[in-house]
């Protein structure tokens, strides 16, 4: 790993900006925001793009924004599809993305008027095959941005194993929309058609088929956080079982069969806590079938008994949460029990005793 500080790519003229870039975007119900996104696509600096929006069954007005767009800009295309997804949207712009390199937006965001200038600069400079940036969160009442003016270079699996870890300072994300990537690291990589949390294994092995990466410690991207009615909005819900928790147990097989036991543990770590946090939210919710999916995780905690020596030995692991699971195997009610009181009378004291150590 090597750190670049106050990193920026050179500018890349126009009569230079001989490569192609692919840029997909997904598209469903989403007329209130999606010429906003696209626009900000079009208006960028690097010029040399096409824009491909992927209409996924769009039953109010985007689809014939998405047409008019076309239709004021030579670089858009437009396919019409059946409903299938993100995953499925997806998959169906890179079968058609004739460009060198791929990006992904999504059609509710926007990005920088240079985000794409600034990665592609820094995948030629650094011949890196993806470029990653940071993000600015964007709330309803204020926005959220941590950059820091540098750069990294992840030298080969080194930004996958940061991606495992979910490093804070490093905002890989499972996110494909933040990333830019050579064509050739997305050979026999898709999203699982028909899935929500698509991009757990999209990132997985697209992380793992570089030999080299740039991170951009500077936000381009603008992800709206708290849009009703997103994915990234809803909390434990169906998919959560039907979706999220395959994608994850897929993602430690992949590990594992990459020779990357190590990681794979790291994983199952950050997964077991999951499992965890999804039964006490399970517990609070009103999901239809709420027995049946406390049943559900109870399963998967008890049968990865045998695992849970090694992993929470791994080098990031909070012993706390060894203890947290240890009460859980002992009685799933015990556990509860003090999770309650913690919330309810534990926390709050600790609050308050750090809230009068700052006052004092």
């Amino acid at each position: 790993m090597r750190i670049i500080e106050k990193y920026r790519p050179a500018q890349i003229p126009v009569e230079k900006q001989n490569a192609l870039i692919s840029v997909i975007v997904a598209v469903y119900n989403i007329e209130d925001y999606v010429e906003r996104g696209v626009t900000s696509i079009l208006q960028q600096t690097y010029q040399n793009l096409e824009v491909i929006l992927v209409d996924d069954g769009s039953t109010d007005a985007s689809g014939v924004i998405c047409d008019k767009l076309a239709e004021n800009d030579n670089r858009v295309m437009v396919i019409h599809k059946e409903n299938g997804g993100p995953a499925d949207a997806r998959n169906a712009g890179i079968a058609i993305a004739k460009g060198s390199y791929i990006g992904f937006v999504d059609g509710d965001d926007w990005i920088d008027s240079d985000m794409y200038e600034k990665m592609l600069g820094a995948l030629l400079e650094q011949q890196a095959d993806i470029a990653i940036c940071r993000y600015r969160q964007v709330h309803k009442e204020y926005t959220e941005d941590k950059s820091v003016d540098r750069a990294i270079v992840f030298e080969g699996q080194e930004a996958l194993q940061y991606y495992v870890e979910e490093r804070k300072e490093y905002d890989i994300q499972n996110a494909a929309w933040n990333k830019l990537y050579c064509k050739e690291v997305l050979q026999n990589v898709s999203f699982p058609a028909g899935k929500w949390y698509e991009d757990i294994m999209f990132a997985t092995a697209a992380l793992s088929n570089a030999n080299r990466c740039v991170y951009l410690d500077t936000a381009c991207y603008n992800y709206i956080i708290d849009r009703e009615g997103s994915i990234m909005n809803t909390q434990i819900n169906p998919r959560t079982f039907t979706d999220q928790i395959p994608a994850y147990r897929e993602k430690t097989r992949f590990l594992q069969v990459l020779g990357r036991q190590d990681l794979a543990d790291v994983h199952d770590y950050f997964f077991y806590k999951r499992l965890l946090l999804f039964y006490n939210q399970l517990k609070k919710s009103k999901l239809q079938d709420k027995k049946k999916y406390l049943r559900e995780i109870a399963e998967i905690i008890y049968e990865n008994k045998g695992n849970y020596d090694r992993v929470y030995q791994c080098n990031i692991a909070n012993p706390n949460e060894k203890k947290k699971m240890d009460l859980f195997l002992k009685s799933p009610k015990l556990y509860w029990g003090v999770m309650v009181l913690n919330e309810a009378v534990i926390l709050p004291l600790k609050m308050r005793k750090n809230r009068d150590l700052r006052n004092s």
